[in-house]
């Protein structure tokens, strides 16, 4: 799973849809305990990793249906480029205009040991919560490096 330069690389799609209040996207609050009382910084694109040889388009499909629980929607994809997150991961997005039910949600889950070294293996949720956010709201929670999504998509959608 490594990309350019030893990084991981994730794909993931960025619904949007148009309200008499402007752009909202819809993003994934990150499950676990790491992410449970934390707001800033805790909300991401339905996104996950991919091995090398997957396109990244069949990725982000994919993953968008593991991550929710539900098809990936049909539309026109808008290509919003990468961005490299601080830990160094490429994350490759796509924005799809769709309408979606957060309520409909499915979520993924992932096993870890917790609480740590205590031997205990516990199933979180990938996202624990799904909410339509205006822009201004969503760049104030997502992860940092992919607030460059939403300028991409606000520039593309004026």
């Amino acid at each position: 799973m490594t990309a350019s330069r030893g990084g991981k690389r994730s794909a993931g799609l960025l619904l949007f849809r148009r309200t008499d209040d402007g752009l909202e996207v819809l993003l994934g609050h990150m499950g676990g305990p790491f992410f449970a009382k934390r707001d800033a910084g805790a909300w991401t694109v339905p996104k996950g990793e991919y091995e090398p040889d997957e396109p990244s388009w069949e990725a982000a499909r994919r993953e968008f249906q593991e991550e929710l629980g539900l098809p990936p929607p049909d539309g026109e994809a808008v290509p919003l480029g990468e961005v490299r997150q601080s830990g160094g991961k490429v994350v490759t997005v796509w924005a799809v205009e769709a309408d979606l039910d957060p309520a409909t949600v499915v979520p993924g889950t992932f096993r870890m040991e917790w609480p740590p070294r205590s031997g205990q293996t516990r199933e979180f949720p990938e996202l624990d919560r799904v909410e339509w956010l205006g822009l201004d709201r969503a760049r104030e929670v997502v992860v940092k490096a992919q607030a460059t999504f939403l300028d991409r998509l606000a520039e593309h959608s004026a």
